[in-house]
């Protein structure tokens, strides 16, 4: 990679926590059973997780040490499926007329991410005096579940999904990829290949074991009845983002004045979001070009003429392999194209 290079390894490591909104790396996941039971509690039913998820960016392990509150949002999504654009709505939502104690994005942390030691992170989040809203990327049998909560699962075609995968991959900056390294050896987690040649189907490897959004969707899929799991899919954000952000206030009991939505919407635009990750400057720190690689296009479609009809059947695969119809069917189109909800 080329361009400039605004720190080195160490300050890397000092910045580690303005990190929290990115991923993107070759590494290895290893997922290892574990009994699941629920749990009752003073604060609420808890749902054990069944399994572990533990790459080289992120630990799902790390959510031992959580503690939840009964208003908490939990935004759960496969990596470049809309995560930011639903913490960017999450937190115009909880804020509509006011400004927001930090940047949203810096408000809603990353538990699982290994950038910044755990009991740091959890003594910030157990600082924050506001409803939380708190990413993982994490499958849903793979992190505690607290009944009395709200999750947002977010999820977007696979295919277009790993096209917003290569770019992410494309533009990680050299020092993120050694940090990413020195993190894997201590760990014994596989490390980052230095560099990605744009071999489509060795990306393809990657991404399906460590962040495609059919494994994902999967663990979540079984839950979709449960009264604290809201599905959205980024085709109707897309093509409603109004009537999609109404949906999700009532879900989370967030009350909105009539004359306050416009703006309240306005905020989550893709410019708009794109401005809003330049103030921090966080995202500069890992990827050349900053929020504009980040963001990137934000387009569907784009596979087409780029995978080619062996990769295509490869994921068609995946997906009959690991999703039952109505899923598949769902992850492929969204609800307002279908005409029904998960």
């Amino acid at each position: 990679m080329t361009g400039s290079r605004p720190w080195s390894i160490r300050s890397l490591g000092r910045n580690c926590g303005k990190l929290e909104g990115l991923n993107g790396h070759r590494s290895s996941t290893r997922v290892i059973p574990t009994e699941r039971a629920a749990v009752p509690s003073p604060m609420g039913v808890i749902r054990q997780p069944t399994n572990e998820f533990v790459r080289a960016i992120e630990d799902s392990r790390r959510w031992h040490g959580f503690v939840h509150r009964p208003d908490d949002i939990f935004i759960s999504t496969p990596p470049k499926s809309g995560t930011t654009w639903m913490q960017g709505i999450v937190g115009s939502m909880l804020w509509p007329t006011t400004d927001p104690p930090a940047p949203r994005q810096e408000l809603s942390r990353w538990v699982d991410v290994r950038f910044s030691p755990v009991d740091q992170l959890l003594a910030e989040l157990e600082g924050q005096d506001h409803r939380r809203f708190v990413k993982t990327h994490s499958p849903a049998d793979c992190t505690p579940i607290f009944e009395e909560c709200r999750y947002v699962v977010v999820y977007r075609d696979g295919r277009d999904a790993l096209m917003s995968w290569a770019n992410h991959r494309r533009k990680m900056r050299n020092e993120l990829i050694e940090f990413l390294n020195a993190q894997s050896a201590a760990d014994g987690v596989r490390p980052v290949d230095p560099v990605w040649d744009g071999d489509m189907d060795e990306l393809f490897d990657q991404w399906e074991h460590d962040c495609s959004p059919v494994r994902h969707l999967a663990s979540w899929w079984p839950l979709r009845n449960e009264p604290f799991v809201h599905f959205v899919h980024y085709n109707d954000l897309t093509a409603d983002i109004h009537g999609e952000m109404r949906r999700l206030a009532d879900f989370l009991s967030i009350d909105i004045a009539e004359d306050d939505w416009a703006a309240v919407v306005e905020r989550c635009g893709l410019s708009e979001m794109r401005e809003s990750a330049k103030v921090t400057q966080r995202i500069d720190l890992a990827f050349e070009g900053g929020a504009d690689s980040f963001f990137h296009k934000g387009t569907n479609g784009r596979w087409r003429g780029v995978l080619t009809e062996e990769q295509l059947e490869r994921y068609d695969r995946l997906v009959a392999e690991n999703l039952p119809d109505d899923a598949a069917e769902w992850l492929a189109k969204g609800s307002l194209d279908l005409g029904w909800r998960p």
